[in-house]
């Protein structure tokens, strides 16, 4: 669910396209940077913080995370995920706060359940102090009114890996080794003090120095811009914009599919469960919080984006490829050094549109159609999806499916319950499907329409699409001539024509 206030979501758009204006037009120097912050914060009054200093010093912050830097200067970190200092000070510093409801009774059963001596009465009521409070919550479950209160600020609620604390002042921080890139935080954050680095300042310079640059489309696409876009439609759009042609990341569902219904069909022989290894959240989650569990059940087999990668780069090593979807964790996965051939950026559905915007570029419906991927490919995107294409490519292959337990994961919390199941010998089925978004990718946290909207046009659009079947498609594709392994080892006799 996105939660970002429109207000927030515009300016983020505002920026980013202006940033992109001025990076095609070979602008964008320090001395115009600052010059957009005055045109954005002109003053003397401020707008919506406390004075046009601060107001500035955050766009500044904006501006930094649109040219792919992290918006403190003086950090070093590379994650993807990144806070606005500046942006990030008005939530209460303290989690447990006395509300108007306590009745300063005489038993005070806060005051003698506290083990720091952080409450202490006050003139009407008690008072805790946040510098000796450490957040047990006793005093909240003693209180006979329920009058003291749980503050949980909203980017700690959202991050499903406890990746979140705060510095001394209140400032947000994101622990870097437990980050899983989701993105939940950045959506979360009503003052939008957290986002994500955009590379489209650097996509902008390898399209205008000549480079062959490929978008990647994800299988969420279709529906994200009503039910007349359709991948045709994108493609043609971002052919206009410099881009050398589009790729649908469905047919990386095909190719993933595929080889993950290799991997499943020794396993399930061998008596081994496995996980899928199509979300590189998760993925992610799996390597960092379940290192043992990572590296016995999870699927070798790559994204479908990473797939589509190395497909072009293995028909032209010196394309540049752009993944286009609803994920922030993509672009964390372009980072990962343990994955060979992956893309060289990723760009979220209004990064995407901020680009277009800069050079009044629009994505209208075309006449001409196109597909590449079959429908289970395409229908990646949704909760369960990633399943059905793998279980049908088993039905392809001559394989019966039959009696196989799916666990379909959707969510930090049912993806952590898996695991934790799994790593306690208790987990009942066979193969685990996870997706940290709710609904899967088409949940994503930056996509483009609400949920409901998607949905209604996405199942217009798929309506149109033939029904071709998953290898009958490869058969197209040289699928001997690149790695469908994380590793990046090509085994040609690992293939899934027999």
């Amino acid at each position: 669910m996105i939660t970002n206030d429109k207000g927030i979501v515009e300016l983020k758009h505002s920026i980013l396209r202006e940033v992109c204006r001025l990076a095609w037009e070979d602008r964008l120097t320090l001395e115009a940077c600052e010059r957009l912050v005055l045109e954005f914060i002109p003053g003397p009054k401020p707008q919506y913080r406390c004075c046009i200093y601060k107001e500035r010093e955050i766009i500044r912050g904006r501006i930094r995370l649109a040219m792919g830097l992290h918006p403190d200067a003086a950090s070093e970190s590379r994650n993807v995920v990144a806070v606005i200092p500046a942006a990030c000070d008005d939530c209460p510093i303290q989690e447990y706060l006395v509300t108007d409801i306590c009745r300063f009774c005489l038993g005070k059963a806060c005051l003698n359940a506290c083990r720091f001596g952080a409450i202490t009465p006050g003139d009407t009521r008690m008072h805790i102090d946040p510098d000796k409070c450490r957040s047990c919550g006793l005093c909240a479950k003693s209180c006979p009114y329920g009058a003291i209160i749980h503050m949980e600020r909203p980017c700690r609620k959202a991050c499903p890996v406890d990746a979140i604390t705060y510095s001394e002042n209140g400032i947000c921080v994101i622990d870097d080794d437990k980050c899983v890139h989701c993105g939940h935080c950045i959506h979360s954050c009503p003052f939008g003090a957290i986002g994500s680095r955009i590379y489209a300042v650097d996509i902008i310079r390898e399209i205008r120095s000549g480079k062959k640059v490929i978008a990647m489309c994800a299988p969420a696409t279709e529906g994200q811009f009503g039910k007349d876009v359709s991948m045709a439609s994108l493609r043609a759009a971002l052919k206009k914009l410099g881009f050398a042609d589009m790729v649908e990341v469905g047919l990386g569902g095909d190719m993933t599919a595929a080889y993950e219904a290799l991997e499943w069909i020794e396993a399930r022989k061998e008596g081994r469960k496995m996980t899928t290894s199509c979300c590189p959240a998760f993925i992610s989650m799996l390597r960092h919080h379940f290192p043992e569990e990572y590296e016995k059940y999870k699927s070798n087999t790559v994204s479908p984006m990473v797939a589509v990668s190395r497909y072009l780069k293995y028909l032209d090593p010196d394309c540049v490829t752009v993944f286009i979807g609803p994920c922030i964790s993509k672009k964390g996965e372009t980072l990962n050094e343990f994955i060979a051939d992956r893309p060289d950026f990723a760009l979220t559905y209004g990064e995407i549109v901020a680009m277009l915007d800069s050079r009044g570029i629009t994505v209208d419906p075309v006449d001409e159609s196109y597909q590449e991927a079959s429908l289970f490919g395409k229908k990646f995107a949704g909760s369960g999806g990633v399943a059905a294409a793998v279980l049908q490519a088993m039905k392809e292959m001559g394989e019966d499916p039959s009696g196989i337990k799916l666990l379909q994961c959707s969510g930090g919390a049912e993806c952590k319950k898996a695991m934790a199941l799994l790593k306690a010998g208790k987990l009942q089925e066979d193969f685990v499907e996870g997706m940290m978004c709710p609904g899967g990718c088409i949940g994503g946290p930056s996509k483009h329409q609400a949920e409901a909207q998607v949905l209604q046009a996405r199942k217009e659009l798929l309506g149109r699409a033939d029904d071709r079947q998953i290898l009958e498609n490869l058969k197209n594709y040289p699928m001997d001539k690149f790695s469908m392994f994380r590793d990046g080892h090509l085994d040609p006799s690992v293939t899934p024509f027999k």
